[in-house]
């Protein structure tokens, strides 16, 4: 595939505890769907989705990484060149939040000190479940200098505000030549194309 058939290209990589819900979020944004009784992810696997943001052909290259400690060898890799890495956790486990300062870690030893990370609580569908409140999310994403939502990808509630904004973001860091790594070329998977024309900064 030609530079023809894009203006920008950008590596974004989830990485999270299993069972977090980083699957469901990239299936939701790049397919439209949730998948129910997801099982967990293998290695990695990617998906590629084509979005127009003030007419400009952006293709996001979305990398699931496997959360079980066992496949980090293998997704650690992924980090050197992530233009963006999503941090996830599930907002209804304790546990998945607690572990959130192990994967800071892997991101300080593993990716460039200047990509861009946003920290995501995920499963805000399940409110009346909640461990973890928004404050605490908040807090912790402050203290790291991260941007912060709270999504649901069964109900879609912020899926696509978190990819284009995100989107957004690096095409100003690649205008303002800071974005960190060289992208990537894009691979087979390509999803449909979405438009996207009030580009704004993640909040």
């Amino acid at each position: 595939m030609s530079m023809e058939d894009y203006d920008y290209l950008f590596k974004i990589v989830l990485i999270g505890n299993a069972g977090v819900g980083k699957t469901c979020l990239v299936r939701r944004f790049t397919q439209g769907l949730f998948p129910p009784g997801q099982g967990a992810t293998i290695g990695v696997d990617f998906m590629i989705k084509t979005i127009d943001i003030n007419g400009e052909k952006v293709k996001l290259q979305i990398w699931d990484t496997a959360g079980q400690e066992r496949f980090r060898s293998i997704t650690q890799s992924y980090y050197r060149s992530a233009n963006a890495l999503i941090l996830t956790y599930d907002i209804t486990c304790e546990e998945s939040f607690r572990c959130l300062p192990e994967w800071l870690r892997e991101i300080e030893q593993y990716a460039s000190n200047k990509v861009t990370t946003v920290l995501v609580g995920n499963k805000i569908d399940l409110a009346e479940k909640r461990e973890v409140s928004r404050e605490r999310g908040e807090e912790f994403s402050e203290t790291q200098n991260m941007h912060y939502l709270e999504t649901s990808a069964k109900e879609s509630d912020n899926v696509e505000k978190l990819f284009l904004d995100l989107a957004c973001q690096l095409i100003g860091e690649a205008k303002q030549h800071t974005l960190v790594n060289n992208v990537s070329s894009p691979l087979p998977g390509e999803g449909r194309t979405i438009s996207y024309l009030n580009c704004c900064n993640v909040n």
